[in-house]
């Protein structure tokens, strides 16, 4: 399984951007689908996921403002970032979580960055 992740970017405070994650292979629906972030200096930490293309859950910081969602035939899961604030600045990574096995993927890492 191989994660691509894209959509990063600059923006101002109360912008918005979507990060994408395309995965090789036919995992989506199998595996739980992860967003990761991690700002310089702190640890990685989870920000939404999704189960089954539906089940979706959120980190208390990012809940009301952020999205997950997944396209089944694009095997792609989405997350839209709406009311960004400079505290969402880090560096977004993909996860892909196997239930059964409990091994997981890795994405490479796309910057966010949000001015004030």
């Amino acid at each position: 399984v191989q994660l691509q992740a894209s959509g990063g970017g600059l923006v101002q405070a109360g912008g918005s951007l979507r990060l994408s994650c395309t995965a090789s292979g036919n995992i989506f629906r199998l595996n739980t689908m992860r967003w990761y972030r991690q700002a310089p200096g702190k640890q990685r930490d989870l920000v939404a996921s999704i189960t089954g293309g539906d089940r979706a859950d959120y980190a208390d910081s990012v809940k009301g403002r952020f999205t997950i969602s997944g396209d089944n035939a694009k095997s792609t899961v989405f997350l839209q970032m709406n009311s960004l604030e400079p505290e969402d600045t880090a560096v977004y990574y993909c996860n892909s979580l196997n239930p059964y096995t409990k091994y997981e993927w890795w994405g490479q890492g796309t910057q966010v960055t949000v001015s004030s």
